[in-house]
């Protein structure tokens, strides 16, 4: 073990303010695309260290927009505020504090507000075609897309309303019920999903007028909206039949999404999710499970020299988290690390917050040893470390980096759960 710990340390990096973070942006390069993780959703100290390196991103290395773990409608308003949109919330914080689905607190937050509000400052010195975006890749906003949707056609498009009128009427039944919509679609003989591909192809179809002649940031999201509810009514239909199944709709939805940005929004993007997104499910018991993610998607996509991904950790501290799916937030301990797994290993050998870049070519062991790495999602019993809350990770396989945070603390949410908020039904608590 003494090896092992010679070894951590002599990797180590001091990970004190943004400029420690030279070494991780060396390490990017030219690459086009960089996954920042978090080992939980409710931790500040991730939070603040990935907006810290997305500055620098944004700043110095030129790249264009942040895709995050956020539903597309809720963050194309924030996009808009901080791109300085006619008609946009002067403060991003307006545009956050409006987020409704459970669970609010991973963005409607004062980290995730500073780091907007920066944005908006850094875009208002830029030329409007320059602004760099904030958009939500997730795939939940079934409903949500479907109604910002129809209402964008009324005003854009009134040709497709129509069919977008088609796929609402089936929808309706269900109200904004997930699992009801689920279950009927098991049993009943017919579903929905015929209907959601005939709106996205009709939105398709004659795009390249439209965007010449209208707004193409507008009409961008109106497709994207209809690309939601083809994936989230695949999504529902596909938790029925197994949570692998519907993660892996549910990553390659974003991969898929990430795509149409490079493509519209520009080719240089950061990306902001869990852990257990980013980090590459090969080297994880995922795979193993039938299951895929967005941090292989990308390699596998884009190739190694375009992709950079960057994982957290943190051995104790608190966090925001729920006791269960829908329960109200609440500031919970994390107990120190249990003994064996990755971030013991990093509390024993180095005892402080740390930077490690994985080397690109012979490499210690301890980084290809299988260690159990923290995972805490939106759901969190700290009772159960002894058995729960880790992943068997390899991480010099899973990540290019690595950010160790020794002693955390709870993010700051800008207000408690509501009462009227939407909670999805989800097949995970990543």
């Amino acid at each position: 073990m003494s090896t092992d710990h010679d070894d951590v340390r002599a990797l180590a990096r001091p990970l004190r303010d943004e400029a420690d973070l030279d070494p991780l942006l060396e390490r990017i390069e030219d690459a086009r695309i960089v996954a920042i993780g978090e080992a939980s959703h409710g931790t500040h100290e991730y939070y603040a260290w990935r907006a810290a390196l997305t500055r620098r991103l944004v700043a110095e290395r030129g790249f264009r927009f942040v895709a995050v773990e956020g539903d597309w409608p809720d963050c194309y308003r924030v996009n808009r505020s901080v791109r300085l949109r006619e008609g946009a919330d002067e403060d991003p914080r307006d545009a956050l504090d409006a987020f409704a689905r459970w669970p609010t607190w991973m963005w409607a937050n004062d980290d995730v507000v500073q780091f907007c509000r920066w944005l908006r400052a850094f875009n208002a010195a830029r030329p409007e075609p320059d602004r760099i975006g904030f958009y939500g890749i997730d795939v939940y906003s079934l409903w949500d897309s479907m109604q910002g949707l129809v209402e964008w056609l009324r005003e854009h498009e009134p040709q497709h309303v129509d069919t977008a009128m088609q796929a609402l009427r089936c929808f309706e039944p269900f109200g904004e019920d997930g699992a009801e919509y689920a279950f009927a679609s098991r049993f009943a003989p017919t579903s929905c999903e015929q209907a959601a591909v005939d709106l996205l192809r009709s939105m398709c179809q004659g795009r390249g007028r439209e965007e010449l002649e209208g707004d193409p940031e507008s009409r961008f999201s109106a497709e994207q909206n209809a690309a939601v509810v083809v994936d989230a009514e695949r999504y529902y239909r596909a938790m029925i039949r197994g949570s692998a199944e519907s993660w892996n709709v549910r990553d390659v939805h974003m991969v898929d999404t990430l795509d149409r940005l490079l493509t519209h929004a520009g080719d240089k993007a950061v990306v902001w999710e869990h852990n257990t997104h980013i980090g590459d499910a090969r080297a994880t018991d995922m795979a193993g499970a039938g299951m895929t993610n967005v941090g292989q998607l990308l390699r596998e996509r884009h190739g190694g020299d375009d992709v950079v991904l960057v994982g957290f950790g943190g051995h104790r501290g608190g966090v925001v988290a729920g006791e269960s799916w829908g329960a109200q937030m609440e500031r919970m301990p994390v107990p120190p690390a249990r003994g064996g797994s990755l971030e013991a290993l990093l509390h024993d050998a180095v005892g402080a917050d740390a930077l490690f870049v994985v080397p690109r070519g012979e490499r210690p062991a301890w980084l290809d040893r299988r260690l159990d790495h923290r995972a805490i999602g939106v759901v969190y019993r700290p009772e159960r470390e002894r058995w729960g809350n880790y992943v068997p990770t390899v991480l010099g396989e899973r990540y290019d980096a690595f950010l160790y945070l020794d002693d955390t603390s709870p993010l700051q949410p800008l207000h408690l759960e509501r009462a009227d908020e939407h909670v999805p039904l989800v097949s995970e608590a990543v």
